[in-house]
């Protein structure tokens, strides 16, 4: 959908991208989820720990602010390296 936005708004200066993050602390993450798979999940990060809405935020501002125009049509994973 991005690629498509991106193609369709061509010449207009508006720049389309997708952020999928990962496991981010969140109430909504934590719901419904044991102890034992939030720490299966941190265990399975190459970084040791789980996003933080912060981690999410500073690549949505990059992105929208005047840094980013140079990216369009992409999909920033934001996953701390997360393969699961």
């Amino acid at each position: 959908m991005a690629k498509i936005m991106a193609k369709e708004l061509k010449g207009s200066g508006i720049t389309v991208n997708c952020v999928a993050p990962g496991s981010v602390a969140t109430e909504l993450f934590f719901a419904g989820k044991t102890e034992e798979t939030v720490h299966r999940l941190v265990d399975s990060c190459p970084l040791g720990r789980l996003g933080q809405p912060e981690d999410v935020c500073k690549i949505v501002g990059f992105l929208a602010g005047d840094d980013g125009e140079w990216i369009n049509g992409q999909i920033i994973r934001a996953n701390g390296g997360s393969v699961v």
